[in-house]
Parts: structure tokens; sequence; C-alpha cells
């Protein structure tokens, strides 16, 4: 007796049309990021937008925005990758109700409304905060270097700047002339040219020479505005009597960059950054958790390897957005200065920053740091942190932060495959940064939900 199977009929059609939500299982996150956003956010600012009643009706901002928000938090972040979605996945069509907008729309609503998709990132934070999960009881702060969109190859250090520039405009005068004499040798032959028009060879090359010396000027700018900068704060220590100057005096006083700094002509604002990978074009993004939840509470971008400005910033962030600061504060080595350690003070914060690399195997992060880093390191609070890391061991709340930060960075990179930024520019990269976090905290408020159900 032969086995039977179940009927296989390809061409078999539907008796009764089906509802595309019955093809998704209803506790999908398809559906809870849809109904989020038709319910709980406030999108104002993007139907503002839309004033002109003539023309074809758009896609509606609210299923355009959900589309967005659910392609982010299942990793697909390439407007191509989204249209093909639309078509291909029944957990897409969930959210647009079979609508198909094509990538051309999907990336003009993106690039148009970003600065208004950023404000999400607040309202879903709040949310979380009213859910009962960011209770602010620890949090960590930490920094990622993610790829930019250039190629550190379209980068030039300022010393080759100044020894291409000359170069260039010499050939371009000299291939202008050359044009010059071969449009008047062709007017004369053929009587067709006008005799001005210059050849694409030549625009090639003038066109780099007006991208190099817009970089350098670029450079030289940011070199004059780090000398005034680093001036300022040295006088304001030879006005504290209780203090010593910080640091060496600055090498280029004069506000002239190194020779060794460099300025991409694809994203200049983005950095050659040192990573595991080795070194990358890329930006700095910064995340601060909560321990409990995993729940990003603040978030930023900044074009510069180091981050120990940026403690100060995360917290400003976290009292603007939810009203309050937390009960304990940790991050690595990278954000450890007397200034940072005095504000955690000030703000009765319960600070657990490292004050050295920590060695592998190790009970705590009280290394000892590079020769170059060693001398600001020494004041009062900074010897303090130290005995207070090295008295905890084990038990230090600082083990907090590993388990805290770094595994959303992971999940971001990992798990849903964002490596590299589609946009260019500071501004812009940011608010896509901000679009990764706000779709980070609506998965962390879906599984909070999840778990509250099945409890």
């Amino acid at each position: 007796m032969s086995k039977t199977f179940r009927a296989w009929e390809v061409e078999q059609t539907w008796l009764l049309p089906p509802s595309v939500l019955d093809l998704v299982p209803k506790d999908h996150v398809a559906h809870f990021v849809r109904e989020v956003v038709r319910s709980d956010l406030n999108l104002d600012a993007i139907h503002a937008a839309y004033t002109e009643a003539r023309g074809q009706p758009p896609y509606h901002p609210a299923m355009m925005t959900a589309l967005l928000l659910y392609g982010y938090s299942r990793g697909v972040y390439s407007s191509r990758r989204i249209e093909r979605a639309c078509v291909e996945r029944v957990d897409f069509m969930a959210v647009t109700a079979m609508a198909k907008p094509d990538h051309a729309t999907i990336a003009r609503f993106r690039l148009q409304h970003l600065e208004a998709l950023e404000g999400l990132f607040v309202q879903v934070l709040r949310l979380c905060r009213e859910a009962g999960i960011a209770k602010l009881g620890h949090v960590a702060l930490d920094g990622t270097k993610m790829g930019a969109n250039a190629s550190k190859r379209k980068a030039m250090s300022y010393a080759r700047m100044k020894e291409a520039v000359p170069k260039l405009r010499a050939e371009v005068k000299a291939w202008l002339s050359k044009a010059d004499e071969i449009d008047r040798s062709e007017n004369k032959k053929y009587g067709r040219k006008r005799g001005d028009e210059m050849p694409a060879w030549v625009a090639n090359k003038q066109k780099r020479l007006q991208q190099i010396k817009a970089a350098k000027e670029r450079l030289e700018e940011q070199a004059k505005k780090e000398a005034e900068r680093v001036e300022a704060e040295r006088s304001e220590n030879d006005d504290d009597q209780d203090s010593k100057p910080g640091g060496r005096p600055p090498k280029n006083p004069s506000g002239v960059p190194k020779d060794k700094a460099q300025s991409n002509f694809t994203d200049p604002e983005s950095r050659i950054m040192k990573t595991n990978n080795g070194f990358e074009q890329a930006y700095n993004c910064q995340l601060t958790v909560d321990a409990e939840s995993q729940v990003i509470v603040s978030h930023d971008v900044i074009g510069k390897q180091n981050d120990v400005d940026e403690l100060k910033p995360a917290l400003e962030q976290i009292k603007a957005t939810l009203g309050v600061l937390p009960d304990e504060f940790s991050a690595d080595a990278g954000y450890c200065s007397e200034a940072n350690l005095a504000l955690l003070e000030k703000l009765g914060i319960r600070g657990y920053v490292a004050t050295g690399r920590q060695k592998h195997g190790t009970d705590s992060a009280t290394g000892r740091l590079p020769k170059r880093r060693r001398r600001e390191r020494q004041g009062r609070l900074t010897k303090q942190m130290r005995a207070k890391l090295r008295q905890g061991g084990y038990r230090s709340r600082y083990r907090l932060r590993k388990q805290t930060v770094e595994p959303v960075i992971g999940q971001i990179k990992e798990a849903r495959g964002f490596r590299r930024f589609l946009m260019r520019g500071l501004e812009k990269v940011g608010s896509e940064w901000s679009l990764l976090s706000t779709a980070h905290n609506l998965l962390k408020l879906f599984q909070s939900q999840k778990v509250a159900v099945y409890a």
C-alpha cells in the first residue's frame, strides 16, 4: 500500500479571499509595530509636511513610518530591499496592507522626514518607561565605530594636499592652454566649434582640484578651532589657583593642521578611526542602555575617535527625555576624566567608571593606562574610583557594563546586520542612528509585553 500525501494544488484559487493579517501569526512583531505607530505615536510633524492638495494622493505617512520602523527592526535597511520585501514577504504585507511602494518613494520619504523620524525615539522611550521598563536603576554608556558611506581611499592627508594643489593647478593650467590651442585649430579647420569648450578630462581635474582645496580649507578651519579651544582651556587652568595647567602646550598653536590630518572627499564629516578590523572610514556611535531591560535611553553620533566628552551629553539627554537621572552609571576607561567623575558626584549618581584597561581574567578595570594618558588620570577623584573598583572586585557594579551595553551593540551589528550607514553627513547619520535605536526599543517593548502576557 503506497503512502498518501496531502494535495499540492498549485493553481488552486482561494474560494474566499483571505485577509493578509490572517497569514501572519497574531503575536507577530509586525502587528505590534503597525499598531504602535497607528495608535500610540504622534505623527503630526510628518503630517504637517503635506500641505499641497493637488496631485496624486501619496502613501499614508503612518504606513510609511511603520514600514521603515519594521524594516529596521528586521534588519532590512536598503530602500530596494524594503521594496522587495513588500512584494515577497507576508509580514511586510501585514504592515503595509498589501501596498507596494517603490524604492524611490521609500528613500524619498525617509530623507524628507529624517528630523521627524528622529523625534520618534523620545516617544517610544517614554512608552517603554510607561510600560515599566527603562527604570534607570543602572545604565551603561559605550561607543562603537560604525562604517561611513565612504571609502577611506577617498581621503587625503594635509601633507598630500599641500603637494597636490600646486601640482594639479599647473596641470590644469597647461591642459587649459592645450585645450584652447586644440579648439582654435579645430575651429579654423571645421568652423563649427565656438572655441571655448572644455574637454571632459580637464573638467575632471578641475573638479578634483576644487575638492582638494575645499578639504584643505576644512582641515585648516578645524585646526584653528581646536587651537582656540585648547588655548581657552589652558587659560582657564592658569586662572584656577588650585589646578595646574592641563597637559603639554599644543604642538600647533597657530592652528595649522598636522601633516597626517585627513579629510574624506565623499563624506567630509566622517573620520578614519581605529576599529577591531584595523582603520576604517567611520563614525563613533554612542549608546546609553538600561541594565534591566536593555532599552536604549540615549544615543549620539560623533566624528571623533575619543569618547571622553560624551558622558555629559548622555546624561543631559536622559534628563531631557525622561525628566530623571539614573541611580547608577557605568562606563569604560574611555570616559574616565576628573571632569566626568566630578559631574557624577555633583549629580548624586553612583559612578563606576574604569580607570584603566581591564585585562582578561582580572577582577577589576583598574589596569595601567597608556603613557600618553596616564598623567591626566592622577587626580583625586580618579584615585578614589580606582580604589572603589579594586575594593569591589568581581562584586563591583561595574560588572553590569559588559552585560548591558555591549550585547545591544551586538544585537544591532550582528543580529540585525547593520554595520555601515546608508546616509552621509553627521546630521543625517545621527538621524539614521536614532531610527535604529527606536526600532531596537520597539522590539524590547514588544518582548516585555509578550513576557507579561505569558507570566
